[in-house]
Order: structure tokens, then C-alpha cells, then sequence
């Protein structure tokens, strides 16, 4: 059995809190003129700075999945695994919105539109892991310059489709491989990152330099936009924009080279992060439930950003984490978790 990699596991340790902290901080965002421009400002920094998570676990996808030897029957597994857990996850979310929320969901539409904007990321997935087995077979068989020609050609199509979206025109045909959206073009760089980590001529002080100004650029583009516009402008945060691209790109780089790209915490440590790793993806899927019950009762108005956006994704994390623990004690728990 192949040995964990451990820096991986601490970028998708590290990732599902601040998807956490997206959804919590984001609240506030968009409370714009509602609450104190200095708690807006404080809100979407967070919200900025959170934004590399979602693009790491498409990275952490990648690196683990392209490039691999797997049989059909183990990929028709994780599909199958993944179709049940969307299907639950559905069932769940309809109920708790249309019986608890008071909000409308149409069910007639779930194949089109999730039962909860969250559940989004299995819309994503499950298309990718349907081609999978050939994207596997094609990275195997890749030289190091197609594989980097497929990354420069990825990069300008993924660019293109973002200025697009300014235009409000469409691309007559999309790049195949990567179509419209951005995520199999993570997975892709996820894998490229992974396997020349120690061969990519950015030292690890520049790419914190790259991150941090990216990031400073996204939270500008979106604070002048917001203030022009007078409502929270989100364009420039979506996963598609460069500088989230960049900053996203740079943390994975600065996480999977840590300790020489080995890191190895010891026997304890490993213990925990195993515990909360194996975890992440039911916290995903739950945590919205735990939101929602703030949003239902409290206003972003009603309680300090400063105060409620890091105690949220302390408090929702671990309850989160809590509840999952609990449902993977059992068998149909372990299954859609």
C-alpha cells in the first residue's frame, strides 16, 4: 500500500475549514451597506483569503487520481459512491428547506440545480470522475513538455472563458478536456504540481510573495467594484478569476513542498489529522445545516463580523466534525459521509 502523503492531507485538513470560513464570511459580504464598511472589509478578507480551498481539493484530486493504474470496476465504485452520496444529500437538503427553511426547491430540477448551492461540488465531480479512467491513461503516457504544453494551452483557454464572463459573450466551442468551467484544469495542475514539485524554479519565499499579492489584488478588484456598484461584487472571487487562480496555485505549491515535500508529523499528530481528514468530506456536506440555523434566526446585523465570522467556522467546524465522527460509526454513516 502506497504511503500517505501527508502534505496533501494537510492542505485538505487546512481546506475544509476555510470552506468553512467561505460560506460563513460571505454572509456577511453580502450585508454590504447593512453592516460597517469596516466589518464588510474585515468579511472579505477572509472571504478572499479562503479561496484557495476549493481549488486545493480539486488540486489534492488530481494529484492523488491522474496518473494512476485503477481498474474499471474501482471507478465505477467511486461514482457509484458519489451518485448515492449526491442522491441522499438531496433527499436531506429538500426536506430541511422546504419543511425548515421555508424556501422553495424544485425537485423536478434536481439533475439541473442542487437542493443546496453547496452540493455543487458533486455536480462538478461526478462528471470527472466519469472520464477519469481515460484522463489516467493519457497523464501516464504524457511527456513532461505535452504535459506542460496542455497546462499553457489550459491556462489560455480557462483565461479566455473568464473574460468572457465581463462580455457576457460565449465561446462558439469550448477547449475539450476542459470545457467551460475550470475545475478539471485544477485537477490537471494538481497533478503537474504534485509531480514536479521539486523542479518548479519558484522558491517557496516568492510563491508566499505571489500568494499574498494575489490575493491583495482579489480583494481590491472586488472592494472597488463593490464600492462602485454599491452592492458585494463577487466576479473577481469566483474560481475562474487569474489572481484566485494564482494565489490558489502558489498555496498549493508553498503546502505540497513543505518540509522538503516530506512532511512527517509524528505518530499523534498523524493520528489527528487521519481522524479530521477522514472526516472532511462529511463536514462538507453538513456543515450548511448548522449555517443555515444561524442565518434562519440571526441577521448579519445582529452580531459583530469581527466576533461572529471566526467563532461561526470554530463553533460550525466543530459540531461539524462531531456529527460525522458520530454517522461514520456506522456503516450507511461511512457510505454517504
Amino acid at each position: 500500500m502506497k504511503e500517505k502523503n501527508y502534505n496533501l492531507e494537510l492542505i485538505r485538513m487546512i481546506s475544509f475549514v476555510l470552506v468553512i470560513a467561505i460560506h460563513v464570511s460571505n454572509y456577511f459580504c453580502r450585508a454590504y451597506g447593512e453592516i460597517p464598511n469596516s466589518e464588510y472589509a474585515f468579511s472579505l478578507v477572509v472571504d478572499t483569503a479562503a479561496r484557495v480551498s476549493v481549488p486545493s481539493f480539486f488540486m489534492i484530486s488530481g494529484a492523488l487520481l491522474l496518473g494512476r493504474e485503477e481498474t474499471l470496476k474501482k471507478h465505477c465504485r467511486r461514482i457509484l459512491r458519489f451518485l448515492s452520496v449526491l442522491a441522499v444529500w438531496s433527499v436531506v437538503y429538500y426536506l430541511w428547506n422546504t419543511c425548515y427553511m421555508k424556501t422553495e426547491v424544485k425537485l423536478q430540477e434536481i439533475i439541473f440545480v442542487p437542493a443546496e448551492a453547496h452540493l455543487w461540488y458533486l455536480y462538478a465531480m461526478i462528471p470527472i470522475y466519469l472520464v477519469l479512467p481515460f484522463l489516467q491513461v493519457m497523464c501516464r503516457n504524457l511527456s513532461k513538455n505535452l504535459e506542460t504544453a496542455l497546462l499553457i494551452i489550459s491556462t489560455g483557454a480557462v483565461l479566455l472563458n473568464f473574460r468572457t464572463t465581463f462580455t457576457g459573450e460565449e465561446l462558439y466551442y469550448d477547449l475539450p478536456l476542459i470545457g467551460d468551467k475550470v475545475y478539471t484544469y485544477y485537477l490537471f495542475f494538481g497533478y503537474y504540481i504534485s509531480k514536479y514539485r521539486k523542479k518548479i524554479p519558484i522558491r517557496q519565499k516568492t510563491a508566499v510573495l505571489i500568494c499574498i499579492f494575489s490575493m491583495a489584488v482579489s480583494f481590491g478588484a472586488t472592494m472597488g467594484a463593490t464600492f462602485a456598484k454599491g452592492y458585494h461584487y463577487e466576479k473577481e472571487l469566483t474560481y475562474g478569476s487569474p489572481f484566485v487562480i494564482l494565489a490558489s496555485v502558489m498555496f498549493f505549491i508553498i503546502m505540497i513542498r513543505g518540509n522538503d515535500g516530506n512532511f512527517q508529523p509524528s505518530d499523534r499528530k498523524k493520528r489527528i489529522i487521519d481522524l479530521f481528514c477522514n472526516c472532511s468530506f462529511g463536514i462538507y456536506l453538513i456543515h450548511i445545516l448548522f449555517l443555515d440555523n444561524y442565518k434562519k434566526y440571526m441577521e448579519p446585523t445582529d452580531f459583530t463580523a469581527w466576533i461572529a465570522i471566526p467563532g461561526l467556522t470554530f463553533v460550525i467546524a466543530a459540531v461539524s466534525f462531531v456529527c460525522v465522527l458520530i454517522m461514520r460509526q456506522t456503516t450507511i454513516g461511512k457510505k454517504i459521509t
